[in-house]
């Protein structure tokens, strides 16, 4: 159709292969397959002239008008490439509802006002395809090998207790007397054949706990931990404000467990503007506060 058009203003096949920057062979078989196609003749042709015929005006016409609107929708396309806008569709465990993170979407909407961030936490792994996600964020060592990922930052989870129960149960100072712990497990993880730390003074270690109740929701498992059930593996970000209040305890800080946290999505081919910029967002706003941790 744009080939069609270009002749018919062009006045010539010569001329507008030119402007198209095509074959004057490749404009002619491009009006000739349209011709065939539509069943009907569009362009009287002689050695010296050219001209519409009949219903080749009328669809001339009518080509203006769809090429025009299909211009500008291809243009309002192009724009929305490269405008941050729209709703972000983001899928990240229960426990990142957390005042730490609370501050990253805050400081992330006041830079990109046009982009509605709706966030679904839920500690099961989500399928972004079949729910429609454009982003998960997910704290693993072992990622899907079936999304693109990108490592976002590491995370400490941290072994805590609440005041209560410690004196109670009393204070660990050392793995063999976790085995006489009561240990709030997370659902998705093995705790079968023990406690696995691979982060301690002595490598390797494995401890055998007694599992007192079992989540697969890491806030029931912070909620048990204040109401002294036991001891249980929490994300740094999460219980900062309650270790600085002393509702939870950090017990032997040399043993924790690090993770990372990632972005995965389903294609990079293509990534919109929104997904692009909070994934570079959030690396960049949590190695900052990695670096001021370590210099402080």
């Amino acid at each position: 159709m744009k080939v069609f058009r270009q002749v018919v203003e062009s006045g010539s096949f010569v001329a507008a292969a030119e402007r198209l920057d095509l074959s004057t062979a490749m404009t002619s078989k491009h009006v000739m397959n349209l011709e065939r196609n539509l069943g009907v003749r569009l362009l009287n042709r002689t050695s010296k002239h050219m001209s519409l015929t009949e219903i080749g005006t009328v669809y001339y016409e009518q080509c203006q008008e769809i090429l025009e609107r299909l211009e500008v929708v291809e243009a309002a396309v192009r724009r929305s490439a490269v405008a941050v806008h729209g709703v972000l569709k983001i899928t990240a465990p229960v426990w990142f509802a957390n005042p730490l993170f609370a501050k990253a979407l805050a400081e992330y909407r006041s830079r990109y006002p046009d982009v509605l961030l709706d966030l679904n936490l839920n500690d099961r792994v989500v399928d972004l395809v079949e729910e429609g996600f454009d982003l998960g964020l997910r704290v693993t060592n072992n990622p899907s090998s079936s999304l693109l990922l990108h490592r976002i930052c590491p995370i400490q989870f941290q072994l805590v207790g609440s005041p209560n129960y410690l004196l109670k149960h009393g204070y660990p100072t050392n793995l063999n007397e976790l085995s006489n712990h009561l240990l709030l497990a997370y659902s998705y993880s093995q705790f079968d054949d023990g406690l696995v730390f691979h982060s301690g003074p002595n490598g390797r270690e494995i401890v055998k706990m007694k599992v007192s109740m079992r989540s697969n929701s890491s806030s029931m498992l912070y909620q048990a931990a204040l109401a002294s059930m036991g001891l249980t593996f929490l994300p740094k970000w999460l219980i900062e404000e309650d270790l600085t209040s002393r509702q939870l305890e950090v017990l032997m800080p040399e043993y924790t467990f690090l993770t990372f946290l990632n972005a995965v999505y389903t294609s990079r081919r293509y990534l919109s503007p929104k997904v692009r910029t909070f994934v570079d967002f959030l690396t960049n706003y949590f190695s900052g506060i990695i670096e001021q941790e370590n210099n402080g």
